[in-house]
């Protein structure tokens, strides 16, 4: 089957995140939306199948995980990313965000200290500073146009802290670490006894020349000392349908979980939800491959016009995710003043940089999944208003 993703879908009025704030959000309905991480490709067809073929059942009960649940997640797994995962460690979240609350919720105590890599996804502050935790910024190093990790200070940071939130691959730098990466990563955090929490939902995402490799899969000691955040919310677009996996080899960390989740009553699970699990990593592989082909391009196209129109602006080239970080600091590095630009002057909304942290003042992120006519529309319209900004 040949999937077309030069298909524009109308999703405006649909409820759409997206979409539909771009007027409260932008003071601009007309803005061109490349910021929040879903994408405006249709899932793939087997799953809209089977999610349609649920909802025909008429009666929306309370739902548990099959053996065949399990078996999709563990099967995809192995076969993208070599990694035999028990179905007993398996356990569940509406999504990776809460997931992440709930782990700083139950391994950690107000005032604990938490690791973050900024430029990171906006959440992982939230999670830290919302439940009284400290957070604790061992930034990434932009070197030769990519990110790295700073190992020295993470040794230091590590003798007083409880726990690390890994986000890898990485948003907003789209950096796929390496397993030699990972490993002294690894090796600093078995050290100093902190726990690493990782969230891999990008980890579908990665373009030719790149592989993941998720975090407890490199040794037995590090998957006893580290909880795997994944979903398919990401890679086949299904974030409204609330279902990620949450993999926990230790038992005695997966019972702690597995209490809180009881306790907060969010044992349940989606009836939807499971089924989109299940039908996407059984039937979706076509769909990804040609998925990524397709990002490829948007990604050349991207860094083509950047390059050629609006040369001022360095294009970080991802090694995965659907995101591109733009460093624009030789235009402002004002957050008020890049908001400007965009949303009044451009008519875009990428994602504003400092959301992911300090080191993020001056960037901006492109979401690249989305047909590549408004992906080109959207940079010929930022291309103008930097060439008029710049004539004025």
């Amino acid at each position: 089957m040949r999937y077309d993703f030069d298909r524009i879908i109308d999703r405006s009025g649909t409820a759409s995140y997206k979409w539909d704030q771009s007027e409260k959000l932008f003071g601009n309905k007309d803005v061109l939306p490349l910021w929040v991480a879903d994408m405006d490709f249709e899932a793939p067809r087997e799953v809209v199948d089977a999610i349609t073929e649920r909802a025909k059942q008429g009666i929306y009960g309370y739902t548990i995980r099959t053996e065949s649940y399990f078996e999709a997640v563990s099967g995809w797994l192995s076969r993208r990313h070599d990694w035999k995962v028990q179905h007993e460690w398996i356990s569940s979240s509406p999504g990776i965000v809460p997931a992440l609350s709930m782990m700083v919720l139950a391994y950690t105590e107000p005032g604990d200290r938490i690791i973050l890599q900024s430029p990171v996804y906006y959440p992982f502050y939230d999670v830290i500073r919302m439940n009284d935790r400290v957070v604790v910024d061992n930034p990434l190093i932009l070197q030769d146009g990519q990110y790295r990790f700073d190992f020295d200070l993470l040794e230091q940071q590590a003798k007083d802290a409880k726990m690390l939130l890994l986000c890898s691959p990485h948003n907003p730098g789209g950096r796929v670490w390496t397993r030699e990466e990972l490993k002294r990563i690894g090796e600093i955090c078995l050290r100093h006894d902190v726990l690493v929490v990782a969230d891999e939902i990008h980890h579908d995402l990665v373009f030719k020349g790149h592989r993941h490799t998720p975090f407890a899969a490199i040794s037995d000691s590090f998957a006893q000392a580290s909880i795997t955040c994944i979903a398919p919310s990401k890679t086949f677009n299904l974030a409204g349908l609330q279902a990620a996996s949450v993999i926990i080899p230790n038992e005695k960390l997966r019972l702690k979980y597995t209490s809180l989740l009881k306790t907060l009553s969010l044992h349940m699970e989606s009836y939807f939800g499971l089924t989109a699990v299940e039908s996407s990593y059984t039937y979706g592989e076509e769909w990804l491959e040609q998925l990524l082909v397709y990002l490829e391009g948007n990604l050349d196209t991207l860094l083509q016009y950047v390059e050629t129109h609006i040369p001022e602006v360095k294009a970080i080239r991802p090694e995965g995710t659907y995101m591109v970080w733009l460093d624009c600091r030789a235009i402002s590095d004002s957050p008020s003043e890049l908001k400007k630009l965009m949303f009044e002057q451009a008519g875009v909304a990428f994602s504003e940089g400092s959301v992911f942290g300090k080191q993020g003042e001056g960037y901006l992120r492109v979401n690249l999944a989305c047909p590549r006519s408004i992906l080109q529309e959207a940079l010929e319209r930022f291309g103008k208003a930097v060439q008029e900004a710049k004539a004025n």
